[in-house]
């Protein structure tokens, strides 16, 4: 057994189509369904980790292989070659701000399946990084009732694009009306040194949910108590993840409340 078959062991794999859009998906566990969505460069190790601790927390998994090659760590090569797709890539040629997006309206489409599998009140989409905003626009679709932001990085945080939640008009308007109608509620983390997810950035977010968004933010500011070095990234996927007590172990588990009290019914 390789190493990529052991991060990736119990985890079954079928293809979707969605939006016109095929991608391997890897699914486990039951309960209400999550689509976690990976960050740069894939479903990494820490990653899949992140994934088992979900299903460990009861909920059914499903994550897309947008992009990268499941179970492969981030080596150097990797991460060119991730960065190399996006820039190509039809799917995600909408890194331009205000833009429809089709890898969006696949996660869309997944999340409606998943959810006719997995029954109860709805679905979660987690989004990380360049994948972070495209939990908010799965929201479009009825079927989400908990989007998870970590570290929204996309679009590019230069001048107004610091303010930007990277939504299209329509994914904008469904969403604030559903905030406003529905509750709609949006969950986003960051470490409050992170530039490439701006304070404006969850701001604006908080202009357009109102009372629907849910910030967690992490100081990792230099001099920062639990010594968080300011250049601290990727909230769900830090290695301190599991570390009981450390302020990402925190943020983990709060994912699980929010998707516990959105998705459970009587929890």
């Amino acid at each position: 057994m390789t190493a990529s078959d052991d991060v990736l062991a119990g985890w079954t794999r079928a293809p979707f189509t969605g939006a016109g859009i095929t991608h391997e998906v890897l699914y486990r566990g039951s309960g209400p369904g999550v689509v976690l969505v990976p960050e740069i460069p894939g479903a990494t190790p820490a990653v899949m980790a992140l994934a088992n601790r979900l299903v460990a927390a009861g909920f059914r998994v499903a994550v897309p292989s947008v992009i990268g090659v499941p179970g492969r760590p981030p080596t150097g090569v990797a991460l060119a070659g991730a960065i190399g797709r996006l820039c190509v890539s039809r799917e995600f040629a909408a890194f331009s701000r205000r833009a429809d997006r089709p890898v969006a309206a696949f996660l869309r489409d997944l999340a409606r399946a998943l959810h006719e599998e997995c029954g109860g009140p709805g679905v979660g989409v987690i989004g990380m990084c360049f994948s972070g905003g495209f939990a908010l626009a799965a929201a479009a679709e009825p079927a989400v009732l908990a989007p998870v932001l970590s570290q929204p990085a996309m679009p590019a945080p230069i001048g107004a694009g610091r303010a930007a939640t990277g939504l299209s008009p329509n994914e904008a308007g469904i969403v604030a009306d559903r905030a406003r109608s529905d509750g709609l509620c949006a969950l986003g983390l960051r470490f409050t040194a992170d530039r490439g997810v701006p304070a404006e950035r969850f701001a604006a977010m908080e202009r357009l949910l109102g009372r629907g968004w849910r910030a967690f933010e992490i100081d990792s500011e230099p001099g920062n108590p639990h010594g968080i070095d300011p250049r601290s990234h990727s909230v769900l996927t830090d290695p301190s993840a599991e570390v009981p007590g450390h302020p990402t172990q925190l943020a983990n588990d709060a994912v699980v409340a929010f998707l516990r009290e959105r998705l459970m019914s009587g929890s």
